[in-house]
């Protein structure tokens, strides 16, 4: 059941009917769409959008699917079904035309594997099709949609016969004409033309006493007369009897040509209605196409589970305008089976209301639906919504008695097979009792079990919503800081109106706003502070979630990049090593060798003190060559230090020798010295020390080693910096070293934008502050915070 009768109307349903039939090619495929219901039979439902589903897919992968000449012929069949009645060359070319693409279509699936379109493989196999009718149509009727000249032997001789007397004819005339021209009787450029199926020449009006023959027209200015000469009175009566004779022929074969068909007529009207319905799904399929409709998980159960769902008519509209459909993303199950959607006005709330609505009972019509295509979608028996002012002259009904006389519909007739659609619930009457009256209403839809969707900006509706089990809120996002609708819902929370932020957006005088926030009381503007601070929270979480999943990924990216590196270096490494041990063992060979021949020399010289001598001489010089080279170390020329003469006594800036620790003497006593190195003292004999310059010990005590770098944890520091700075109550000096290391901590971890809370009093600590920030490059823009979130009592610093 579908309630109220205009659903479709205040849906957008009939767009969508509109859209269907532009798609269309043919009045067949038209008739379907004026058929379209909303079905409670799941078989079904499957079996038409399974259909457009394949039909997409045929649209996108294949080639060569007949798109054209869907003609109705029902009609002409109705015609030809009565005796004695026969179809015109045209209608028989029409029909043959549209036979013909019937024909491919069921050609094109035979051709199919049965699991590569089951459903619209089973569609044509219903289909009968006397391939021979289409056959002897054709040698009736040729592709210009006229009888041929062989489709019988007298017809063809009545032909032949009429183009030799017209040749004949136009003969003798073209003599008649040449000769009337060279008498001046006609005019130079004159021709030879038809009147009333008969040639004639044109004749001065003055000369047609001149040639004797038949007027059969004048020309508008009365100066020519088109005439027809005696002498060939007989030729034009012989071709026109010919051509009544052809007539009667054609009539004839187009009377057989009938009554072979008339037979056939119950099949062809199926094989039409094929026709139409291949049409139709297809015009379904080419609107899936244009509105990125898909087919999602089908549940024979009440559930709404989607993802990424778009309304399908705005998706158009946006497309052709170059914008994005924020699109719609919703629960509805057993456990939360009703959402209570509040926000601002225009924030989205009506639009995802109707997208909810159009989507289900599009596809429940047995069309794709416009959203990700791992959603589920589910079925129910009723959908009824109130949307809209149903305000009834007729039946002396206003808005709000319009809404009760819905609402009396809904609570008689829902249960957990149905979908309710309810927007701005309770408005209409005096706010305090039309909510009220709402929220009774709400508590008993829930004891129906009934899924559905309300949107409100009652308070009391959202708390009740709250505490209920089955009954979830949900919130159309708003940007805080620009005042404006980002039309996304977000389900688990209650939205704010915002109607005091629009209202100052707007200008309205702060009196006035203010008088209102008494008026409407602390608990309401609490509720709504508490909404709006949840919303810049979201804001601030999802902005940071967004740059630390950034550095993650380059993280990750890096660590992908050193993990390659250091393949490819332990690969290398390996290779080196490699050839190094074999080499080294190609070298103990040769030694072994050279030794081993040595000692076969001694031994054969008989140990020759000279000879043993000039062996081992060799030898030795052997072992030089494989001696391995000194290589020096390169020192980098910032780490070196500079050492002075000159004695060294209490108070000289100091190196110890072959090292880089500096320090200054505090004490010498003979041999020994007593220096300061950073915080520690050391006793160091005098000859292990070299003095040094005043520059040059400032100089390595002010630079920072790389080894203490390395020891920075930079990821702990990101994930523990807090980018609100709060200095309310500190002195002057102690607040501005405060944020010089929280300025040099931002910049280091890569923060766009910082909050430095400072109080306004009287303005000092702020001044001191600002005046302070000014001495960083590296900041962009100092400006106060917003006015709802302490204004000029915080500098918001943007960093470069």
């Amino acid at each position: 059941m579908v309630y109220p009768k205009n659903l479709e109307e205040k849906l957008g349903f009939d767009k969508i009917r509109e859209l269907l039939k532009a798609a269309c090619v043919s009045t067949l495929g038209q008739s379907y769409v004026d058929k379209i219901k909303f079905s409670t039979k799941f078989d079904l439902v499957e079996k038409l959008v399974k259909q457009t589903a394949e039909f997409k897919d045929v649209l996108v992968q294949e080639e060569g699917f007949p798109r054209q000449n869907y003609i109705d012929t029902h009609d002409y069949l109705s015609k030809a079904a009565l005796e004695g009645a026969f179809l015109s060359e045209r209608e028989f070319f029409e029909l043959k035309i549209s036979l013909v693409t019937i024909r491919e279509c069921l050609q094109f699936f035979a051709n199919k594997e049965e699991q590569a379109y089951p459903y619209l493989i089973e569609l044509s196999q219903s289909v009968e099709l006397d391939r021979n009718l289409i056959k002897r149509i054709d040698e009736v009727v040729d592709d210009r949609g006229k009888v041929r000249d062989t489709a019988s032997p007298e017809l063809n001789n009545i032909r032949r016969r009429i183009i030799v007397e017209q040749s004949n004819l136009r003969r003798r005339l073209d003599e008649i004409l040449s000769s009337a021209k060279k008498d001046g009787l006609v005019k130079e450029d004159a021709s030879l033309t038809l009147r009333e199926g008969r040639m004639v020449i044109p004749v001065k009006a003055e000369n047609k006493r001149r040639i004797k023959g038949f007027v059969h027209d004048q020309s508008s200015t009365g100066q020519t007369v088109y005439l027809e000469p005696a002498e060939i009175f007989d030729t034009n009566n012989e071709i026109r009897e010919l051509e009544y004779r052809e007539r009667d022929e054609v009539v004839r074969i187009l009377m057989e040509l009938t009554n072979e068909v008339r037979p056939h007529i119950g099949v062809l009207r199926r094989a039409y209605n094929y026709l139409g319905m291949i049409d139709f799904i297809r015009a379904k399929a080419r609107f899936a196409l244009d509105t990125q409709s898909v087919l999602p998980t089908m549940l024979q159960q009440p559930i709404v589970d989607w993802t990424d769902a778009r309304h399908p008519l705005l998706y158009l509209s946006f497309k052709q305008q170059g914008k994005q459909v924020v699109p719609l993303t919703l629960l509805l199950n057993q456990e939360q089976k009703i959402l209570v959607v509040s926000g601002p006005n225009a924030g989205g709330k009506s639009v995802s209301l109707k997208t909810v609505g159009l989507l289900q009972y599009m596809f429940q019509s047995g069309l794709l639906v416009p959203m990700y295509e791992n959603s589920r979608i589910g079925f129910f028996r009723d959908v009824f919504i109130d949307i809209g002012d149903e305000q009834s002259l007729e039946n002396d009904l206003s808005t709000y008695s319009s809404h009760l006389t819905n609402m009396k519909h809904f609570l008689r007739h829902a249960d957990e097979r149905s979908l309710f659609l309810i927007d701005e619930f309770g408005t209409g009457t005096e706010p305090s009792l039309g909510a009220a009256i709402a929220e009774a209403i709400l508590e008993k839809l829930d004891q129906s079990q009934a899924s559905g969707v309300i949107t409100t900006h009652y308070t009391n509706l959202k708390f009740y919503a709250e505490n209920a089990p089955r009954i979830i809120n949900g919130a159309m996002r708003f940007d805080v800081e620009n005042l404006e609708p980002l039309y996304m819902l977000e389900m688990g929370k209650p939205g704010s109106s915002f109607a005091f932020e629009i209202a100052r957006k707007i200008g309205l005088p702060r009196e006035v706003i203010q008088r209102a926030q008494k008026k409407a009381g602390r608990k309401q503007v609490d509720f709504d502070k508490v909404l709006r601070d949840l919303e810049i929270e979201k804001k601030d979480f999802e902005t940071k979630n967004q740059q630390l999943t950034q550095r993650n990924e380059l993280l990750e990216k890096t660590t992908t990049h050193y993990k390659s590196l250091k393949e490819h270096l332990d690969n290398e490494r390996k290779k080196i090593m490699n050839q190094a041990k074999e080499e080294a063992k190609r070298l103990v060979q040769q030694a072994n060798q050279r030794i081993e021949e040595t000692i076969r020399q001694i031994r054969e010289n008989k140990a020759e003190k000279q000879a043993t001598k000039e062996l081992r001489k060799d030898l030795d010089s052997y072992k030089e060559e494989f001696k391995p080279e000194a290589v020096a170390e390169p020192v980098p020329e910032d780490e070196v230090i500079k050492v002075v003469g000159g004695k060294i006594e209490v108070g000289s800036l100091v190196r110890i020798k072959g090292q880089n620790t500096i320090g200054e003497v505090v004490e010498v006593k003979g041999k020994d010295v007593h220096m300061r190195i950073g915080d520690l003292k050391s006793k160091v004999k005098l000859n292990r020390l070299e003095k040094i310059t005043r520059k040059e010990f400032r100089k390595q005590t002010k630079e920072v080693s790389p080894s203490k770098i390395k020891g920075l944890d930079l990821t702990e520091k990101m994930a523990h910096f807090n980018s609100r700075l709060d200095l309310r109550g500190k002195r002057g000096d102690e607040a501005l070293k405060i944020v010089e290391v929280f300025i040099d901590d931002a910049i280091l971890v890569g923060t766009q934008e910082v909050q430095i809370v400072h109080g306004k009093g009287d303005g000092i600590l702020r001044s001191l502050i600002r005046q302070r920030l000014k001495h960083f490059k590296e900041i962009e823009s100092i400006s106060d915070g917003h006015a709802d979130r302490g204004g000029d009592g915080i500098s918001v610093v943007r960093l470069k």
